[in-house]
């Protein structure tokens, strides 16, 4: 990684502490590694958070994800990679990365509760809000991929 502004994990050790927690029950999930994989992608996508999308995508080819899928997530909704529970997820992704503009309508939340269960939703949820919280980090302490 190269020089960042702020090292927040010597800066904040008991916060830090609780993320990396939040982090290591996400990676628990009852979802698979691939489908959290790609949400991590997507969501780091829209923020803008370079090392991010970096760090899950050589991740999510550890989990197994084919390089033509990889390079399709930021155009998910215009290609026929993704199947029904992973269009949901990634609309999901999005719809909470922007939650600000969207508001998380009621039509996308039940179209998402089509395919996944109370746990998965709840779980999926989880990933995307870590994501989201890392992502921070990344973009506003300056981080790069290596």
């Amino acid at each position: 990684m190269s020089t960042q502004r702020l090292d927040y994990y010597q800066a904040a050790p008991q916060v830090m502490k609780a993320m990396i927690g939040l982090e290591k029950a996400t990676s628990e999930s009852v979802l698979p590694a691939p489908l959290r994989e790609l949400v991590r992608i997507r969501a780091s996508q829209i923020n803008g958070c370079a090392y991010c999308v970096d760090l899950h995508t050589r991740e999510a080819a550890k989990a197994g994800e084919s390089l033509k899928r990889l390079m399709a997530i930021a155009v998910w909704q215009e290609t026929p990679f993704f199947d029904q529970r992973e269009r949901a997820a990634l609309l999901w992704a999005e719809t909470l990365t922007l939650v600000a503009s969207t508001r998380a309508p009621e039509d996308v939340y039940r179209q998402v509760a089509e395919v996944f269960d109370d746990r998965e939703l709840a779980e999926l949820t989880f990933v995307i809000a870590a994501i989201n919280a890392w992502n921070r980090f990344g973009v506003g302490f300056g981080m790069q991929p290596e």
